[in-house]
């Protein structure tokens, strides 16, 4: 089911428009959330831990709840996640590869690319991992992304017959496959038809400005709907495939291990990460004299409404802010919350979409029987302590 208020074709933009883009893109940027004179955050009781000295090269940059306070999240806040190294690329010398079952190899400056049409598209990007950490709590984030459709690209090319593109970025390392150690390319592949979907772009800006590097500088791939690991950075070349591609994180890793009971046996069934599911989280508590408010995001589907619980209370109806239209991005939705009791309270929300399918409790079968942190999109639950 669609709404008119939600779901809206992105626009495209040529030559003078993509000024007008900016004017609203900085409108957007300068538009907090619900805000009330006077009032303060409440800091969160249960903030996260640091990320271990493990992780900390591979996620950096995760900021704290209490801190998103706008509709898009400016680029110097949003989280950066890369497996191997960060590469630092020269645009002078790059070039994207097309290549593989094409009838016509492409080279592609990123002066080519900045030529073609242009497209902007909102998109809420999370790292699907995210919330599967007790320190991984805001690997999220919401950008007006711009660069030009992908599909015309691939049809220029000629594909001929194949059945997955691959999307390969200039960040490598060192790999070992049983006995054998190879250097490998990330790679995230989708199939044909994914890829030549009218959402997909390959984006050189983000809200407004050149890519950042950590976020894949000088052109990354934008799937909206795909969780971030499929949103490949520092993009190198593009490969059309006739067989399936069985790369690490297709094959090996970001797959989701779930048992299930079949014919009463415990049985493993293992699927590779891809599409977003619905989700939402509260993001902070303000105070204006007593009174309080909760404000939260939604995502991951078009959102038909949030309901909030605090403590062991009845689930209430948020206010759900649509002024945005955009399909692929968050909704910020806000709960007044009348003189609170003094001390520690318990704040979860779930959200809706217009199908009908509810995000899951943390007890919901889906969840309970993961056996991996990825694709974690049950019920957030924060605490907050009212003085």
């Amino acid at each position: 089911m669609q709404s008119d208020h939600l779901l809206r074709r992105d626009f495209l933009t040529y030559g003078s428009a993509a000024f007008a883009g900016l004017t609203v893109l900085r409108s957007s940027l300068a538009r907090a959330f619900p805000a009330r004179p006077g009032e303060e955050v409440i800091r969160w009781a249960d903030q996260p831990p640091p990320v271990p000295d493990a992780a900390s090269g591979v996620v950096q940059n995760l900021p704290k709840w209490e801190d998103l306070n706008t509709w898009l999240t400016p680029n110097e806040q949003f989280f950066s996640v890369a497996h191997y190294n960060r590469p630092v690329i020269d645009e002078k010398s790059w070039a994207l590869e097309i290549s593989g079952s094409v009838a016509r190899p492409l080279r592609l400056t990123l002066g080519d690319i900045k030529a073609r049409p242009r497209r902007e598209v909102t998109f809420t990007l999370e790292c699907s991992g995210n919330h599967g950490f007790p320190w991984l709590t805001s690997a999220v984030g919401n950008a007006r992304w711009a660069g030009t459709p992908l599909a015309p690209i691939l049809e220029e090319a000629q594909v001929r017959g194949g059945r997955e593109v691959v999307f390969f970025g200039s960040d490598a390392g060192e790999e070992q496959v049983r006995d054998v150690k190879v250097r490998q390319n990330f790679a995230r592949s989708m199939s044909l038809a994914d890829a030549m979907s009218s959402d997909s772009i390959l984006a050189y800006e983000m809200n407004g400005a050149p890519l950042p590097q950590p976020n894949g500088f000088p052109l990354r791939l934008i799937a909206p709907g795909w969780y971030g690991v499929a949103n490949v950075k520092w993009l190198d070349r593009i490969e059309v495939h006739d067989t399936p591609f069985m790369g690490r994180f297709m094959a090996r890793d970001y797959v989701t291990l779930r048992e299930e009971q079949r014919d009463g046996t415990v049985v493993g069934i293992e699927t590779s990460v891809g599409r977003d599911r619905l989700k939402s989280a509260p993001a902070r508590v303000t105070r204006q004299g007593g009174q309080y408010r909760i404000i939260g995001m939604a995502w991951g589907a078009p959102i038909a409404k949030v309901e909030v619980q605090i403590d062991d209370g009845p689930w209430m109806a948020a206010s759900i802010d649509r002024s945005e239209e955009a399909d692929h991005a968050w909704r910020v939705w806000s709960v007044d919350w009348e003189r609170p009791s003094p001390g520690e309270h318990r704040i979860t929300s779930r959200a809706v979409d217009f199908q009908g399918n509810v995000q899951p409790a943390m007890t919901d079968s889906g969840i309970a029987n993961k056996r991996t942190y990825w694709e974690s999109n049950g019920q957030v639950t924060r605490r907050v302590q009212v003085s």
